[in-house]
């Protein structure tokens, strides 16, 4: 073979992920794309003159890793707005708040990202509490899940709900005695006008608050600082070794910023991008969702695939239960309702579109099931791959269901109480103690056969793709009623690539290292096969290549 390598990475322990050849010590890239997989000795003579030449120094050398569920937008702006991670108290929230304030006098409204839930003293603040902290400019704390806002009465007034105001289905304004609202608002519906009063005008949130363009359409200046900042956090995605991350939410606006990045050089990671669907929208939006499957066909972005929200969350008893939570008689907030949901299905799925359903709960989960069967009741069986996003509790009577349908289980391990983000689920409050086994139960999924995928759903968690791997292969092991079943570092690896590339319908193009596919590939700073896996957290990508060029070197 010629020596026309434009790029080697020798001495390395390769996982391609490709079962034909697992395993090689060196990697060959040319013209964007893996030229050959080998012996370092192999390799090192293919490299052309001037070739650029990685010492991986026994680190593993695999795929780049796709994180096939993010919010790219808000997640690049939660690096700029106020950070709420780690802060655990009223004291601690008083001082972050009134610190950034200070420091940032000609910021609109001051918008906070990861707020804990039960921040004051085991219950979500009122805006009240908020006002003592700060009454003379706009305040809004976002939730980790971004599923729950809590504001001051000033943004409350500003954004026009201290009255209340009609809102969409599943979305609440929580309201107080006397007809004011308290300061908590429940699901996009209700705090997207609170957004509208942020930095970005809510533009970094619209593709998941109503999956509409900005309006007025946004002026250059505003495009070029949402391109700087999309830009900033594709950086940070590539800095854990990220090439490629599928969207969940989406509309023209991103895609049209996206390619204004990939036509400047400054598209640091693949971007699938989607249409997204709420409850209140008309089904003839879907002729949207097909026109950008038309429009955008790329390698870098694309789209192909729409988004809707089946319910919200298990910490404000959104999430759809098949049963109350225990101590109440609520079941949760359904969004769609089961006949609409169905033919929304079946219209996205005769246009051949991928469809990809936030779903938490179980009941959630089997209405989201009802619906890919009612598809493949009227449109026959096809090779889909829709997905199911979160599965955080699952009915054991619908795990097998997932395969029989042809479904994808698409899951965030640090998103799970038995990780080391989010803390665990006290018996009595959310779970009836015989779902425990059934929640966040990943492993009973993988061994139905079901595919599964894995992701972080950045900015909910860290865009940190080995503190999610460490989640799953690792879980906390807290005893009964839990029933705790680790998964494997090698399943694990490949949920996080050839799985999340076979899913947007890339196989053999892409998630392997192989001769002909795409050249996106991360060099770890260690062996993650000969890391304990309590620390394998502690790795770190050393390069990421997207596209055979170096995206990241640390």
């Amino acid at each position: 073979m010629a020596r026309n390598a434009d790029l080697v990475i020798l001495n390395g322990k390769v996982l391609t992920m490709d079962a034909g050849a697992p395993r090689a010590e060196a990697v060959a890239l040319a013209g964007g794309a893996i030229l050959a997989v080998g012996t370092t000795e192999e390799i090192r003579e293919l490299a052309a003159p001037g070739a650029k030449v990685i010492d991986a120094a026994g680190g593993t050398v695999m795929p780049g890793f796709i994180d096939s569920h993010v919010h790219l937008f808000q997640g690049s702006a939660a690096l700029e707005f106020m950070a709420m991670e780690g802060v655990a108290s009223a004291e601690d929230a008083a001082r972050t708040i009134r610190a950034y304030a200070d420091a940032n006098p000609d910021e609109p409204m001051i918008l906070g990202t990861s707020t804990a839930y039960g921040l004051i003293g085991g219950r979500n603040p009122t805006r009240h509490d908020l006002d003592a902290i700060l009454s003379d400019r706009p305040l809004a704390l976002l939730s980790p899940d971004i599923h729950t806002l809590w504001a001051n009465t000033m943004a409350l007034r500003q954004a026009g709900l201290l009255h209340g105001a009609p809102v969409p289905e599943g979305s609440v304004i929580v309201m107080e005695a006397g007809g004011n609202a308290t300061g908590e608002l429940q699901e996009t519906g209700a705090f997207g006008p609170v957004l509208k009063l942020s930095r970005t005008g809510g533009r970094d949130m619209l593709g998941y608050v109503t999956g509409a363009e900005p309006e007025p359409p946004a002026t250059e200046a505003e495009r070029a600082a949402d391109r700087r900042l999309i830009a900033k956090g594709l950086a940070h995605a590539a800095r854990h070794g990220i090439t490629t991350m599928h969207n969940m939410d989406g509309n023209f606006y991103q895609l049209e910023l996206l390619s204004d990045l990939e036509a400047s050089g400054d598209l640091h990671c693949r971007m699938q991008v989607p249409f997204h669907l709420k409850n209140y929208d008309p089904l003839d939006r879907l002729e949207e969702a097909a026109e950008m499957k038309r429009l955008y066909t790329g390698d870098r972005v694309w789209s192909g695939r729409i988004k809707m929200f089946m319910d919200g969350v298990i910490d404000t008893h959104t999430a759809l239960m098949t049963r109350p939570y225990p101590g109440t008689e609520t079941v949760g907030e359904p969004v769609f309702e089961p006949d609409h949901f169905n033919e929304a299905c079946i219209r996205a799925d005769a246009m051949g579109l991928q469809i990809s359903v936030h779903s938490i709960g179980d009941l959630a989960t089997r209405r989201t099931l009802d619906g890919y069967a009612a598809a493949r009741t009227k449109n026959g069986v096809r090779d889909s791959r829709h997905r199911i996003e979160h599965i955080e509790v699952i009915h054991p009577d619908d795990l097998p269901r997932i395969a029989q349908l042809g479904a994808v289980a698409s899951l965030q391990p640090r998103h799970s109480a038995l990780g080391d983000y989010f803390p665990l689920i006290p018996q009595g409050t959310i779970l009836h103690d015989d779902q425990y086994p059934y929640a966040f139960a990943w492993q009973r999924i993988r061994d139905t056969g079901a595919p599964v995928i894995f992701s972080t759903d950045w900015p909910v968690v860290p865009v940190d793709v080995m503190r999610n791997i460490q989640c799953a292969i690792a879980p906390m092991q807290p005893g009964a009623p839990w029933d705790v079943r680790p998964q494997s570092l090698m399943d694990t690896l490949a949920s996080y690539t050839s799985g999340n590339a076979w899913v947007e319908f890339n196989e053999g193009r892409k998630g392997q290292l192989a001769p002909g596919q795409m050249g996106d590939v991360v060099v770890m700073d260690r062996d993650l096969e000969a890391c304990e896996p309590e620390q394998i957290h502690a790795a770190r990508a050393m390069v990421t290549i997207c596209g055979g060029a170096i995206t990241y070197s640390g």
